[in-house]
């Protein structure tokens, strides 16, 4: 039997990504659905650790591991938006890579939970990471992601670190009131 195309997808990347020693995480959508409740999603979204000097190669490896960029000029594209699109041609699902920046994204990487995905190890967010990301993307579909992993894990998030990281990035960024739209929506499913 075929493995699930996210599946596939994760494990050729892994194969590639390990080949080079690269950390790397799991996020977005596949990352909530593990936690919270599974949902459909058309694409996998990766954030990699990329060292200075090696994106070209890495981009070649992956294609040689049927990954297609979705893009011309990768590096430009690379430079411009830290995103790398890809197309894997074994299952037809999308790719999104994104180069991993100093600071919140090191974070991430270093609290990364390794969890068995389909028969697949891969590193993925921590369920507090998943919360504190969908929370600044804000989107409704997001703020759905983020009620069902506070439905699903009430009682074992650090809610503490989830506060401390929302009110940091409304210090820096000004009026953004992440911290305030995450009260609120954990208030919302305390209630519930």
């Amino acid at each position: 039997m075929r493995p699930p195309a996210n599946v596939a997808l994760l494990r050729d990347l892994g194969e590639v990504l390990r080949r080079r020693r690269l950390r790397w995480y799991v996020f977005g959508a596949q990352a909530a659905s593990y936690y919270g409740k599974p949902r459909m999603t058309e694409d996998v979204d990766v954030t990699v650790q990329v060292p200075d000097g090696r994106l070209r190669s890495l981009v070649e490896a992956l294609a040689k591991a049927t990954f297609v960029p979705r893009v011309e000029d990768v590096e430009s594209f690379a430079a411009r938006s830290r995103v790398i699109p890809f197309f894997h041609r074994r299952t037809a699902m999308p790719l999104d890579l994104v180069i991993a920046a100093a600071g919140l994204e090191e974070q991430f990487l270093e609290r990364a939970v390794r969890v068995d995905l389909g028969g697949v190890k891969v590193p993925i967010l921590s369920p507090e990471d998943v919360i504190i990301t969908k929370v600044l993307a804000g989107r409704p579909q997001d703020l759905l992601d983020v009620r069902a992993v506070l439905d699903m894990r009430r009682g074992t998030l650090d809610l503490r670190r989830i506060r401390s990281i929302l009110g940091q990035i409304d210090e820096a960024l000004g009026d953004l009131d992440v911290a305030a739209s995450f009260e609120s929506l954990f208030n919302e499913r305390r209630r519930k």
